[in-house]
């Protein structure tokens, strides 16, 4: 007997319109619950109903380019592609998956080439900021071949859309919590990943603007970069101890996480001095349970790799746009009291 969109509602405890919804991206709803309802969906062996027009999306070939595979995050992003991809084979659409290692625009221009060569008809990639990579989306979408950009946005080029969290809003909300901790200031630690990916740059200039606004007592040392690195993560942070013992915080925008409360713990200092930070992944989990991290802000990563793919089979398979240029995913701040 076939599952019902209601069997899942019932299950879920939402209404059938929201089931439907987050099953085929028709409209935003918070990024936990459609989270459950699609684990529902899958436990329950639901056969997803895409293809209503017909043999459209047969034959469809899509790329999906995802850069930093060494991360958790960036793993979790690529698990819910190949849910996607699982998803679309079964009416024909092929999803061509690719992982590559740092954020290097070089090797994401070559993959792109590649891709092309083998016919793709659609892109989903998280693209590096460099300006050739830009031009490369603009040709893309010139030849009439779609391009939706996640994690981090490409705002200058002419992509479908953008699938992610608002990393602007993430970056105040970062330095709004860090506040709330350090209530009578002191020196906070910025590290980011990537200063050429959108979103870690921009994670950090907006927390700095924020921060200047609302925290005048609170001193941001220079900005670090680790390269997605905890090895870095762990030196710049013991660097850091060493020149200013009087650190009270470590903002980290993007991966990293793990060496900082390595240095910590080193030095004594596990769980003295605040550490706000993205993204839920196994790591971090137990970092936050055992009060190395004080808060996490996560950005629903598996989101970014689903909806990306099924937006662009929606949009070539039948001609459906994504109803928003920005596709947020939402913002969950988790501390270890509500995991």
């Amino acid at each position: 007997m076939a599952v019902t969109l209601q069997q899942i509602a019932e299950l879920a405890g939402v209404s059938r319109g929201t089931v439907d919804r987050a099953l085929h991206n028709r409209g935003r709803v918070n990024s936990e619950v459609a989270l459950r309802i699609r684990k529902i969906a899958d436990e329950l062996g639901y056969v997803y109903h895409l293809d209503v027009h017909g043999n459209r999306g047969k034959n469809l070939k899509l790329g999906v380019v995802i850069p930093s595979i060494e991360t958790a995050t960036m793993q979790i992003v690529a698990k819910g592609a190949r849910a996607a991809a699982e998803k679309l084979s079964a009416f024909g659409a092929e999803v061509i998956i690719r992982e590559q290692e740092q954020m290097d625009g070089y090797r994401q221009l070559a993959c792109i080439d590649e891709l092309m060569r083998a016919g793709i008809h659609g892109l989903a990639i998280s693209p590096t900021s460099d300006p050739e990579v830009c031009k490369k989306v603009d040709e893309l979408e010139n030849r009439g071949i779609p391009v939706i950009i996640f994690n981090g946005d490409l705002l200058e080029s002419k992509r479908l859309c953008y699938v992610g969290m608002d990393n602007a809003r993430g970056g105040r909300a970062a330095a709004g919590l860090m506040h709330l901790m350090l209530p009578d200031g002191g020196k906070v630690l910025p590290i980011t990943a990537h200063l050429t990916q959108y979103a870690h740059k921009l994670r950090y200039t907006s927390f700095l603007e924020e921060m200047v606004k609302i925290a005048p007592n609170i001193e941001l040392l220079p900005l670090q970069t680790c390269f997605n690195r905890d090895d870095f993560a762990y030196e710049i942070t013991l660097h850091a101890l060493e020149r200013h013992p009087d650190l009270k915080g470590v903002y980290v925008a993007a991966n990293g996480q793990h060496g900082v409360c390595e240095a910590l713990r080193k030095e004594g200092l596990e769980g003295s001095i605040r550490i706000v930070a993205f993204d839920i992944h196994e790591q971090n989990i137990r970092d936050l349970q055992e009060d190395r991290i004080s808060v996490i802000l996560d950005q629903d990563a598996y989101t970014q790799g689903y909806q990306s793919a099924m937006l662009l089979y929606q949009y070539l398979a039948h001609g459906q746009k994504p109803p928003h240029e920005h596709m947020y995913t939402e913002i969950v701040i988790k501390t270890k009291y509500n995991l």
